[in-house]
């Protein structure tokens, strides 16, 4: 059999494949806050700027090196060639269907509602700070939780001084609102 007409590797081919990230509610937007939709929209530009080009650059010099079955800089670039065309499918994606809201913009701010720093205490005593954000602005070290998750949807509508049911495997909990800041960042 003649080569052209192999696979170069065993690796399933999914490149139609689209990145999972936390998946939103049927139906619902797409939320995201401006510094998000902009580090989204960086990543994207850096991509198509800088990383695809570098990689274009390197497949195509290892494709004039001869046999490509055995060529590690071109297998290898190919690979990562179809993770960034995968990445920048996803992005723009995601960026088509994004609803930029501003947090600073909201106008009642004693309640809890997308974009939102709340502050509450467990019913241990132990205060927590979280910011509710777009499903792909989520980053827990930073306290950023995406408003489809559970401690999000417990608190959206809420005040200060409210009591509110967080259903977590253990059971029920209560959790007291301590303080409701909007701001961006």
């Amino acid at each position: 059999m003649s080569k052209a007409f192999t696979r170069e590797t065993d690796a399933p081919d999914d490149d139609d494949d689209v990145e999972d990230a936390q998946p939103l509610p049927k139906g619902s937007k797409n939320y995201m806050t401006p510094p998000g939709f902009q580090r989204m929209q960086e990543e994207l530009r850096h991509l198509l700027r800088v990383e695809r080009p570098k990689v274009v650059e390197v497949v195509s010099w290892a494709a004039g090196n001869g046999d490509r079955s055995e060529n590690g800089d071109y297998l290898y670039g190919k690979k990562r060639l179809r993770e960034i065309d995968r990445r920048i499918r996803y992005l723009n994606k995601r960026l088509e269907s994004a609803t930029v809201v501003d947090p600073a913009d909201q106008k009642n701010r004693d309640q809890i509602f997308f974009g939102a720093t709340v502050t509450y205490a467990r019913e241990d005593g132990a205060e927590n700070t979280i910011k509710i954000v777009g499903a792909d602005e989520v980053d827990l070290d930073r306290g950023h939780v995406s408003w489809v998750s559970p401690i999000a949807r417990a608190l959206l509508k809420a005040r200060k001084g409210d009591l509110v049911d967080l259903r977590t495997p253990a059971g029920v909990e209560q959790i007291e609102v301590l303080d409701i800041r909007y701001d961006v960042g």
